[in-house]
């Protein structure tokens, strides 16, 4: 049997490392090429010279729309087209109340989790509404639907990431362009180190399974949701928390 993603060929953000790494290697074996993108291009490179022909490495600052725009280019003349964006780039910002973030804080988190999946999404469309296909999958969190205190910039970052999909998934619906998110709870990746101890604890209290996600377990959903086997749902918000989001 052909492998669902064969003749597909993907662009993933923030693939240098955790979820992104694992949502790459995923869609490879599932048959995609795939263009990991990533500011550390260092870490890409390696990644993809591991992962062998069908991955390349490009680098890409998503909080930078010219940056976004020459990655996309590269991709496409790499591999001919572009049928899958996987928008995971982000970081969490410092784990403070509200009254002692800096602006700097701020804008630098919504620049990159926010204001990066938007660049990137608008960056792809002309291409995929041109060829009547698309797959686009944002990577939110559980925080953005209900809110992780001590992390104001995240919490709303990924809010505007899950009214983005929405929003996005119905301008695009009849031309067949389909846009979902997934929200993940604490996963182990090195975002993790962003995150001060106490601020880990509170997330996983919050786990009715107990424990952090796996990058693998978010890179099987989402590989599903590149796939044609997700054919009637475009912007949806697929839980994958162990359990915490309650909706």
């Amino acid at each position: 049997m052909a492998k669902r993603l064969s003749e597909r060929n993907a662009f993933v953000t923030g693939a240098a490392r955790g979820i992104g790494l694992a949502i790459a290697e995923r869609l490879l074996a599932d048959g995609a090429r795939v263009a990991l993108a990533d500011i550390d291009v260092d870490q890409a490179q390696r990644e993809a010279r591991r992962l062998g022909d069908r991955a390349v490495a490009l680098q890409v600052d998503v909080a930078d729309p010219a940056s976004v725009s020459a990655g996309v280019t590269a991709a496409i003349r790499r591999f001919g087209s572009l049928e899958i964006l996987v928008n995971n780039a982000g970081i969490h910002g410092p784990s403070v109340p509200t009254w002692e973030l800096t602006t700097e804080d701020w804008q630098r988190v919504l620049g990159i989790d926010l204001s990066g999946v938007f660049y990137c999404c608008r960056a792809v469309l002309p291409h995929m509404r041109e060829r009547r296909y698309g797959r686009i999958v944002n990577i939110a969190s559980v925080a953005g639907k209900e809110g992780n205190p001590n992390a104001l910039p995240y919490s709303t970052a990924k809010a505007g990431v899950i009214g983005l999909t929405k929003a996005l998934a119905k301008e695009v619906a009849k031309e067949g362009i389909l846009v979902n998110a997934v929200t993940p709870a604490v996963v182990e990746t090195d975002i993790l180190k962003q995150v001060s101890p106490e601020h880990v604890q509170y997330m996983v209290s919050k786990i009715p399974l107990g424990r952090v996600g796996q990058p693998s377990e978010v890179a099987a959903l989402v590989a599903w949701l590149c796939s044609d086997e997700c054919s009637f749902s475009t912007g949806a918000i697929f839980d994958i928390s162990g359990g915490r989001a309650t909706y």
